[in-house]
């Protein structure tokens, strides 16, 4: 098979998606909306690219205003909300670590003062290191992994808890590799193995209230993550991505979008503590 993508690498954390070479598609031309979402109010960590971009775009095109939190991306973030504001929506941008529990709660509180209020939580932001062997993996980078991974996704569900109503939603980004294992992403398969549990926990925790918890687990999809780490490992690693997929390709974020969509909505209405794969055809059991 062709290569998909040229070699290439990033030297730092969280990767930017204005360096990729090509761009990531975000969303398809013909992607209609049909106020799926219309006058909501949602939230995505990790929203300034990849998937979380995306994510916020179908979103508004759906008619939610969206809050985009990010590190540090501050060019990629500004994109994102030209994106939505294309869109007819409003955006809302929010830098910081959502390691720190009290940022988390700050950025709710700003969500809520400028929006009114939350139906939607997307919890997306993730770290991720390529090591061969578990005894490279520095004490520090392991729980740094699970702070952003799994601990923030704590703190947003719990600043966001109290302000949702029935028919609201949350919904967390795991990953194809705690089903199917990853011998170079110990500690973020770990993490998203975690995310599972919890998904699953909070689901059976809020379900009688009207409000649904699901995870989507992606496979290898062409976002910044995969240049600044499988990428920084070994360049040549992009020219193969996703190839060991029954579809013999990495997805792009536009073929992610539509599922937070379906699961934010009313379509998805009889569904919670659900994995929806999104991995190019592999088999999980």
């Amino acid at each position: 098979m062709a290569d998909q993508f040229p070699a290439q690498s990033q030297d730092r954390q969280p990767g930017l998606e204005h360096e990729m070479t090509p761009a990531p598609e975000i969303i398809r031309d013909d992607y209609r909306g049909s106020g799926k979402l219309e006058g909501k109010k949602a939230i995505i960590t990790g929203g300034d690219s990849g998937i979380g971009r995306s994510a916020a775009v179908h979103f508004a095109r759906e008619g939610a205003d969206v809050a985009v939190m990010y590190l540090d991306e501050q060019q990629d973030a500004e994109e994102t909300k030209r994106l939505i504001e294309a869109e007819g929506r409003k955006a809302l941008l929010i830098s910081g670590d959502v390691s720190d529990s009290a940022f988390c709660q700050q950025a709710v509180d700003q969500v809520l003062k400028e929006f009114g209020e939350i139906n939607i939580l997307v919890n997306n932001a993730a770290q991720q290191v390529v090591r061969q062997d578990i005894t490279e993996v520095p004490d520090e980078e392991w729980r740094y992994t699970f702070d952003v991974n799994i601990h923030g996704y704590f703190y947003m569900a719990k600043a966001v808890r109290p302000h949702l109503k029935a028919g609201g939603s949350i919904i967390n980004t795991t990953s194809i590799n705690p089903f199917v294992g990853n011998a170079m992403l110990m500690a973020y398969t770990s993490t998203k193995g975690a995310i599972t549990g919890f998904t699953r926990s909070l689901s059976e925790s809020l379900v009688g209230e009207g409000i649904r918890v699901n995870e989507v687990a992606p496979g290898p999809i062409w976002t910044p993550i995969q240049p600044s780490t499988m990428g920084r490992f070994d360049p040549t690693n992009m020219e193969t991505l996703g190839e060991g997929m029954p579809m013999g390709r990495a997805g792009q974020p536009s073929e992610l979008g539509p599922a937070y969509v379906f699961l934010a909505s009313k379509d998805a209405s009889y569904i919670s503590g659900h994995s929806l794969h999104i991995n190019g055809g592999a088999i999980i059991n």
